[in-house]
């Protein structure tokens, strides 16, 4: 069930990736690697050394949906936040955690896919000691993909999963 999930959502990924930067006559679309600068997460929203890879950072044609590499050193987690429309990660290598609010940490590895319903308040990143890196699929509702809160303390972050 997960590699028929993780097909499904890597054929979905793929072809709107190509929405990004050479078009063919037939409207075929190509994202060439590394045509797309990686980026710093901001200290405002990330605890740690986080890069930011955008696959599709842009909405193309009908879908609403946005994608990036996001790759986490030891212990660098997000800040709490919430999705209008949801978000999908799928772990592509190391380590990492993933906590809906009042719910416990839990361990995420490559392979796994998580799921963050609309408007569910919270946080991932890597483990204490293993990066991790993920790619992060959001739609967006009336422009906005994320709504960002506080900062995940070392007390929340810290607890065993």
């Amino acid at each position: 069930m997960k590699s028929l999930a993780m097909t499904a959502i890597s054929l979905s990924m793929a072809a709107s990736a190509f929405a990004q930067n050479e078009k063919s006559e037939t409207g075929l679309q190509i994202a060439r690697n590394g045509s797309q600068a990686s980026a710093k997460g901001s200290a405002d929203y990330f605890t740690g050394t986080v890069r930011v890879d955008p696959l599709f950072p842009k909405p193309n044609g009908p879908t609403h949906a946005t994608g990036s590499y996001v790759t986490f050193e030891p212990g660098a987690r997000t800040a709490w936040h919430t999705h209008p429309v949801g978000q999908t990660l799928v772990v592509t290598a190391g380590a990492g955690r993933v906590q809906r609010w009042g719910d416990p940490v839990q361990e995420i590895r490559p392979g796994d896919v998580v799921w963050i319903p609309p408007g569910q308040k919270h946080w991932h990143g890597a483990a204490p000691t293993t990066a991790m890196t993920h790619m992060a699929i959001t739609e967006l509702s009336d422009g906005k993909a994320v709504d960002w809160l506080e900062k995940v303390n070392d007390t929340q972050y810290g607890s065993q999963p």
